[in-house]
Order: structure tokens, then sequence, then C-alpha cells
């Protein structure tokens, strides 16, 4: 099988991937009885080029919940009755989830209410309160 070229310096290697036709689920007529057009394909994660550790973890934790037992990535593709294109959307599936896993996450930095937004909060807090208080029982003797 051929490779999968991601970005200049990260591939996934033929080696890496293995692809099998089932028959698919689904409409399709007796069509569906009789053509494999579904593809699983299955990725040994760690034969991915030129992917550093950091990049491999985040990989791994994109696909946890599709790995099999071996710990190989399975994704399917039944999106169109066609076997070649569904391969080829296998294929875009992987290159696309290792080009997300090698964009590290931007660290989040906590800030500080602004002034505006912590006098709304007490003028909202002081609303509230006047509200309540109007809802207070009157004695009418």
């Amino acid at each position: 099988m051929d490779s999968i070229q991601v970005s200049d310096t990260v591939r996934v290697p033929g080696t890496a991937l293995q692809m099998k036709a089932v028959r698919a689920g689904g409409p399709g007529g007796q069509n569906v009885n009789k053509v494999s057009s579904k593809i699983e394909l299955r990725v040994e994660l760690g034969l991915i080029e030129g992917l550093d550790p950091a990049s491999l973890e985040r990989l791994r934790q994109l696909v946890r919940n599709q790995t099999d037992a071996e710990g190989r990535w399975l994704l399917t593709s039944s999106l169109t009755r066609d076997q070649s294109a569904n391969l080829e959307d296998a294929r875009a599936k992987v290159a696309r989830a290792v080009r997300l896993a090698l964009k590290a996450p931007v660290p989040r930095r906590p800030t500080r209410p602004t002034h505006g937004s912590k006098l709304r909060r007490v003028a909202d807090k002081k609303l509230t309160g006047a509200r309540k208080l109007a809802r207070g029982g009157r004695d009418w003797d």
C-alpha cells in the first residue's frame, strides 16, 4: 500500500497501514449484499515517521476510542458506494488527524475580570436583590 505524505517531514509508511474491504450496511438494495465497498483501515501509530513524541501522544489521545486491542488505530469509511473512493477518504482522515496532532495546543493564560464586568455583576446583584425585596408580603391592615 502507498504511504501517506502528511507534511514535508511526517509520513505514514505503507507498512504501517493495513486495509480490508468489508460489506457496508445501510441502504443500497441488493448491491449492498454483494459488494465490499466499506473500507477498514488499521494504522500502526508507532510506525509513523517524523512524528515527535509529544505529537504522537496527542494523536494517541485523539484516537484513543478508535484503537483495537493491539493499539492500532481502526478507522472506517463507507461514504460512497465506490471502494477506491472510500479508501481515499480513509487515507484523508488519517492525514487530517496526524496534521491536527502536529499542532501543539496554545496554553490558556488565565485572565482577571475587567473593571466593567465587575461593575455589571454588582449592578445585576443589586437589581436581583431589589426585585426579591419587592416580592415581600405587604401588611394591608
